[in-house]
């Protein structure tokens, strides 16, 4: 009787045969054999040798505690995995640092925004590591930063302490949601057209920002915005040098050029490609700036006067007195909010609000669109089509977002650059531990990360913007309804330059839309609730900034 029939018949199973623990095609081949009646004692002998044999010693606790053989990986596999997904997304480290250097204030900005970030990467992926115990890694979540930078700090009167307030609460409403099952329901709450212009709105507006940090993009005439000009003839200074800050069209040369460089080792299936794109980036910066040198630029000369390079432990010493902890001893103190403007009580109510949502949802869909993707690259989904161990997945996203918060630093979440480590081999947690040892040891490197200039980092924003634009195909344009929530939802995000508000136009004309086509019933009791909150937040909020 096959094995089949007694599972059928409700019969013990037999225990799984070395020819069942045999790769496909070996496995093919025995049995092939064993329905011709041909099977020998060499074969028995191969087989054997040929199955995942268990380790012994510590090394052997450690692989049955990961699962790396039994998963069908090895250590070089997973190690060669780890430092994959490390150098795919270190760069995150110098991007979220230089967003970051100007909000926090102190001595050494940069070193405490890079600490932070790199406690956040340490802990989120180790939690994925050691709790999820899937190849996966974490670190402060691209958009959620430029969300809180250029959006909730931009004008507001609210400070970097008090960002961190809105973060920890991010990370609280995740845990709660995660815990009780809420997430789904809020998740099917937004509408599709809605969801699948999230990360193209997003991605719009971290580009349109990393072409401005790179003077690609100019606020110089009526237009607000307009292309830099490259017009030597009337731009006879190349580099430009002023209270610390580098102009010139060079920075902006050096960003366009970064972006190609990227692109190109994207399409040579390049491990890291956003790495070293950033990496040269840098270098055509300083090659460029040295040229300038030689020509007798002025600008040039001060720049290269007013690059050094301080001790590591700086950044560390600058993190402990500026970041840690301040959402605790500076975060819930709004005196500078309330003394901004027409800000009050009232207002600081709905800004708590929408914001504290806007993070949680940009955070819950964010990771989870990641987690499909990257899972499905490895063939870490169940039978239906869901990623495997998903609550403990985001169980310690949540947990990350909390410890970022208190460490300093914007919303962590599940970086889709994981996916690098996935492709590579990377099957257990032992790839993510690799990824967070990485991390550590970037921590002492926070000197020579201070000198990429903000036109590299830049570089990464605009290709991150491109790899997010993908998701405009996920529109239905053909459905007049849901092609204006979409737009409506990116356009508002792009040109009024905030994440929040971009949802909650496309929310609320999702709302208007149904009603005026007869299917008010279709509209969900969340997404009224959602959708009356960003409402409230339109018509209250006095701030042209929240």
């Amino acid at each position: 009787m096959s094995e089949e029939e007694k599972k059928m018949q409700g019969e013990e199973a037999v225990p799984l045969s070395a020819a069942d623990e045999l790769p496909l095609e070996a496995a093919g081949e025995q049995s092939d054999k064993q329905a011709e009646g041909v099977v020998t004692a060499e074969d028995g002998a191969a087989a054997e040798a040929v199955a995942p044999q268990p380790k012994k010693g510590f090394w052997g606790k450690v692989d049955n505690w990961f699962g790396i053989t039994k998963s069908g990986s090895n250590y070089k596999t997973e190690i060669v995995a780890g430092i994959t997904t490390f150098m795919a997304m270190v760069y995150i480290l110098m991007v979220n640092a230089g967003m970051f250097e100007g909000v926090i204030g102190g001595e050494n900005p940069y070193g405490a925004a890079y600490i932070a970030t790199s406690v956040g990467a340490i802990v989120g992926t180790f939690l994925m590591a050691f709790l999820a115990r899937m190849p996966l890694a974490q670190a402060s979540g691209m958009g959620i930063n430029a969300f809180i930078v250029f959006t909730l700090l931009n004008g507001t009167g609210l400070t970097y302490a008090n960002s961190m307030v809105f973060v920890l609460i991010d990370g609280v409403i995740f845990l709660i949601l995660t815990l009780t099952g809420l997430r789904r329901k809020i998740f099917e709450a937004i509408p599709a057209g809605v969801r699948h212009a999230i990360p193209v709105g997003i991605g719009l507006f971290i580009a349109f920002i990393g072409l401005q940090q790179a003077g690609v993009i100019v606020n110089e005439d009526s237009t607000l915005t307009t292309f830099v000009s490259f017009n030597l003839l009337n731009n006879p200074e190349f580099v430009t040098y002023s209270a610390g800050t580098v102009g010139g069209i060079l920075p902006a040369i050096v960003a366009l050029i970064g972006v190609v460089i990227i692109a190109v080792l994207s399409k040579k299936n390049v491990k890291g490609a956003i790495l070293w794109g950033l990496l040269g980036s840098a270098v055509l910066y300083y090659v460029f700036a040295g040229i300038a040198v030689g020509a007798g630029s002025q600008g040039a000369i001060d720049m290269f006067n007013n690059v050094s390079l301080s001790n590591p432990l700086s950044a560390f010493e600058a993190w402990g007195k500026d970041s840690v902890g301040v959402v605790f001893y500076e975060g819930f103190n709004f005196d500078q909010y309330l003394s901004t403007g027409t800000n009050n009580a009232g207002s600081l109510a709905v800004v708590l609000i929408t914001s504290a949502l806007s993070l949680c949802m940009i955070d819950m869909f964010d990771t989870i669109g990641t987690l499909y993707g990257a899972c499905s690259k490895g063939n870490l989904l169940d039978k239906d089509g869901t990623p495997i161990r998903m609550e403990k997945m985001m169980l310690s996203d949540a947990i990350a977002t909390c410890t970022g918060a208190i460490a300093g630093t914007s919303t962590v979440t599940t970086f889709v650059e994981s996916s690098a480590g996935v492709v590579a081999g990377g099957k257990t947690g032992f790839t993510s531990f690799i990824t967070g040892v990485c991390f550590i040891v970037a921590m002492f490197l926070s000197p020579i990360a201070q000198l990429i200039p903000r036109s590299a980092t830049a570089t990464a924003l605009i290709w991150v913007g491109i790899l997010m634009m993908s998701s405009v195909t996920k529109v239905d344009w053909n459905d007049a309804a849901e092609a204006i929530v979409a737009f409506m939802t990116f356009i508002t995000m792009l040109l009024g330059y905030s994440i929040s508000k971009g949802i909650g136009m496309g929310i609320i004309t999702y709302i208007v839309i149904q009603i005026c086509t007869g299917k008010i019933k279709k509209i969900s009791i969340p997404t009224w609730i959602i959708g009356i909150i960003f409402l409230a937040t339109f018509l209250l909020t006095c701030s042209t900034h929240d």
